[in-house]
């Protein structure tokens, strides 16, 4: 095992279900009890830290990175040396005895700043894709994975995504990877004797990143912050790791394609002025073009430059576009 420190980058992993209507207007996976969320979430080898819900969804905080439970989805990001696709085989089990069926999955990760230190099977996005395909229902049937590369070694983009059928979905999805924070900023995510997560929120700026949003926050000991956002139907996340030579933040929203298009532009400039990172790469996930193309004209007045754009396109989920940006201080 390799000496590191600790591991920012998160793995992400996203299911859809189909049910029957009834079961749906019953609260659909929510109905999963907190038992069964944390036998899940013991397969990954992570608790939950903090929860809030509303009439939309459930947003769990973890001690690695965060949960969401809606009626028909579930998406699970976790950092550190998680285990998270261990989750898929609890998570059949679980939502078919509430008359589920999983229709989608999507898994998606950057590149590990400490590779050698991960467990099978996140040895390698190979033990990744082979461990999917064992364990995914065979009526998935619409597979593709790929590894979207960058002018960086450090920043690549790995998808593996599979379906049984293609979709229409006018929701897109933004994750955001952040290394080489600047060292004042970062020094705000150190806790202070007695530091309450709310006092951290409001001193970095992160509350006022979406101020309509109800915050969900959670601060580590002796460094580190998580967060959930829920507004309405949309979740937002935020992780931080601080240290010197190792730091990362992470940003991740959802949105509609019919969304106001200078909403993503305003949240991605409040982040990028939360963090000022040296290096920065931005994965959009969406069925239109209308998206990404905002990212840059939203970050480059901020001086980050767009150093690459990598396009590809996978059956259900539209296409995804993985650009990486540098600060103009490098």
């Amino acid at each position: 095992m390799a000496i590191s420190g600790f591991e920012g980058f998160e793995k992400r992993l996203e299911l859809h279900f189909s049910g029957d209507d009834p079961i749906i207007r019953m609260g659909g996976l929510r109905q999963l009890d907190f038992e069964s969320i944390e036998e899940i979430l013991n397969a990954v080898q992570c608790t939950v830290v903090s929860a809030v819900g509303n009439q939309y969804f459930d947003s769990y905080v973890l001690s690695e990175s965060s949960l969401f439970v809606y009626s028909t989805k579930i998406i699970i990001k976790t950092c550190g040396t998680t285990q998270l696709l261990k989750s898929i085989l609890p998570l059949i089990q679980f939502t078919s005895e509430l008359g589920f069926m999983m229709s989608e999955c999507r898994y998606t990760r950057g590149n590990f700043i400490f590779p050698k230190s991960q467990p099978y099977p996140h040895t390698n996005f190979n033990d990744e894709i082979f461990y999917l395909q064992q364990q995914l229902p065979i009526h998935l049937c619409y597979r593709k994975a790929s590894v979207m590369p960058s002018k960086f070694i450090s920043h690549s983009w790995h998808v593996f995504t599979a379906c049984n059928e293609e979709s229409n979905n006018d929701l897109f999805t933004v994750e955001v990877c952040m290394t080489e924070l600047d060292r004042v900023l970062a020094r705000k995510f150190f806790k202070h004797p007695n530091m309450a997560s709310n006092e951290m929120t409001e001193v970095t700026g992160i509350s006022d990143i979406n101020p309509n949003a109800l915050i969900c926050d959670f601060v580590f000991d002796p460094c580190g912050y998580s967060m959930n956002g829920i507004d309405g139907d949309r979740y937002s996340t935020i992780h931080v790791t601080p240290e010197d030579g190792f730091s990362y933040a992470s940003y991740e929203c959802v949105g509609s394609i019919y969304d106001d298009p200078n909403d993503i532009i305003n949240i991605l400039k409040k982040v990028v002025q939360v963090f000022r990172p040296g290096t920065m790469s931005i994965s959009t996930t969406s069925t239109t073009n209308e998206v990404w193309t905002r990212i840059a004209k939203a970050v480059e007045p901020l001086g980050m430059k767009c150093r690459s754009c990598t396009m590809d396109d996978f059956p259900s989920t539209g296409s995804v576009v993985f650009q990486t940006f540098t600060s103009c201080r490098k």
